[in-house]
């Protein structure tokens, strides 16, 4: 979707392309609300700003969306194609594979959510080092870099909306 597509386009049209970038209403509703945007960099900053005042509900509506790091995302939708390509270096190796099954479940019985990270760039290795270190954290600090990744993976599919990248699942 081209920038001024983005900004000229009923609510209706653009609401779509941004819950796939991040499923969490208040963000989505901001974004929207800033139209129109002087360029796409504008639309990030906005984007961002939005971010950062994510609530515990807007988080826990958008985790809702995302697989648990380690298994492929489902579906032909643009948020599932980004998703397998946003954990692709994540690996699927068997041994990786049962670390990380069994380290989500950890996670997830501790922190009661799945665990996310903007996976994009990061290897098997490192997704795991910080699962595991992750979890020494206190709920509210865990709450807080929860959010800030939803920011990020949000951000960068935003860019990918804004840059009309074709999305193959």
């Amino acid at each position: 979707m081209d920038l001024q597509s983005f900004n000229t386009s009923p609510a209706d049209v653009v609401r779509p392309a941004l819950q796939a970038c991040c499923d969490a209403p208040s963000w989505v509703a901001a974004v929207l609300a800033g139209r129109p945007y002087t360029d796409e960099a504008d639309v990030v900053r906005a984007a961002d700003e939005a971010a950062r005042r994510f609530t515990a509900a807007d988080v826990d509506k958008a985790l809702a969306a995302h697989p648990r790091i380690g298994e492929r995302a489902a579906g032909e939708h643009a948020e599932a194609a980004w998703s397998r390509r946003e954990q692709a270096a994540v690996g699927t190796d068997p041994a990786t594979a049962r670390a990380l099954a069994e380290a989500n479940r950890v996670y997830e019985e501790r922190f009661g959510r799945v665990f996310l990270i903007c996976a994009t760039g990061l290897s098997a290795d490192q997704v795991l080092a910080s699962l595991r270190g992750r979890l020494g954290n206190e709920h509210d600090e865990e709450a807080a870099v929860v959010a800030d990744e939803l920011r990020k993976i949000a951000l960068l599919r935003l860019e990918r909306v804004l840059a009309v990248e074709e999305v193959s699942p």
